[in-house]
């Protein structure tokens, strides 16, 4: 099977792009991560494209110059795919046009509900009895583009950091269950 090639965009932690990325090392995966970009040299998931030796760029700065340059990026690696993980940033409508439906994105909360951020407070606050994560497309709405996934997950606590955790352990399977869906590999 040829892999599409993906790029996985990251401002924090990596733990949605550690899961990816294992879960790319499986021959039946369609995709494999070709390259890793970050707007942040403080991101602690660039630790696992060194550890996985995958090709990453941090592009610090304004919104224009990164989109400037991870265009280029994007279009030297031939990535097809682009997967937004824990990136905390928003696309523009152009940069979004050049790309378009080959970004993906995974929110934690279940779309349309609670879009944005303090997505567990709200759900906390609403006395919600599930909350969990939507892979969707991105398009030029926030949290707005056709749903690929969503898993769901029981609300044990009134603590925060504990639904966030909860959630978080049930994202890292989710987005390549999304993946797969996408190229019908499930």
């Amino acid at each position: 099977m040829v892999k599409k090639k993906a790029c996985v965009f990251i401002s924090g932690n990596g733990s949605n792009l550690k899961a990816i990325i294992k879960n790319s090392r499986d021959p039946n995966f369609p995709i494999k991560v070709s390259l890793v970009i970050s707007n942040s040299k403080k991101a602690f998931g660039i630790k696992y494209a060194k550890i996985f030796s995958i090709p990453y760029k941090v592009i610090n700065g304004e919104m224009i110059r990164f989109e400037h340059k991870a265009l280029r990026l994007l279009n030297e690696n031939k990535i097809e795919l682009v997967c937004l993980a824990g990136f905390m940033r928003i696309l523009s409508k152009k940069f979004l046009r050049k790309f378009n439906g080959k970004i993906i994105n995974i929110h934690p909360s279940l779309l349309p509900k609670y879009k944005g951020l303090n997505t567990f407070k709200k759900a906390i606050e609403n006395k919600d009895i599930f909350t969990g994560c939507t892979i969707h497309y991105v398009n030029e709405k926030l949290d707005a583009g056709k749903i690929i996934f969503k898993k769901r997950v029981e609300i044990k606590s009134k603590i925060e950091e504990f639904v966030k955790r909860s959630v978080q352990l049930q994202e890292y399977n989710a987005y390549s269950i999304a993946i797969r869906k996408i190229y019908n590999k499930s």
